[in-house]
């Protein structure tokens, strides 16, 4: 299947090795791509694991999995890029069945090797 991140390469070559822990998210921009598509596939661990440790407490991995699995993910667009900030729009479905756009600047820290999501402002 082609990525749910929008890069046009397969799961399997693209977004799946960050998921298995085969590899690291090498940018921000990266690991935001590798985020949306954890929320497609409903990949509660990686999204946990890939939030800042400061802002673990209010998202859990069960809340993640709720999210993921209450909410029809169906494209990604990244707006800009810059090292630390990704600012993105992702589209979904609503209860009826309507395009809606979840529109966000998000920050991330790089911190032991790893990049982590921090927290976002929403237009």
């Amino acid at each position: 299947m082609n990525c749910p991140c929008g890069s046009g390469l397969l799961y399997l070559n693209c977004c799946q090795p960050y998921h298995l822990n085969i590899k690291t998210a090498p940018t921000a921009e990266a690991l935001m791509r590798s985020r949306f598509s954890a929320f497609v596939v409903a990949d509660a661990d990686y999204l946990y694991e890939t939030t800042h440790l400061s802002k673990r407490k209010g998202n859990s991995k069960d809340a993640y999995l709720k999210s993921a699995k209450n909410t029809k993910w169906v494209k990604l667009e990244i707006v800009s890029a810059g090292y630390d900030v990704v600012e993105f729009k992702a589209f979904y479905l609503n209860q009826k069945f309507q395009v809606e756009v979840l529109h966000e600047k998000s920050n991330f820290r790089f911190e032991n090797g790893k990049w982590y999501y921090v927290d976002g402002k929403f237009y």
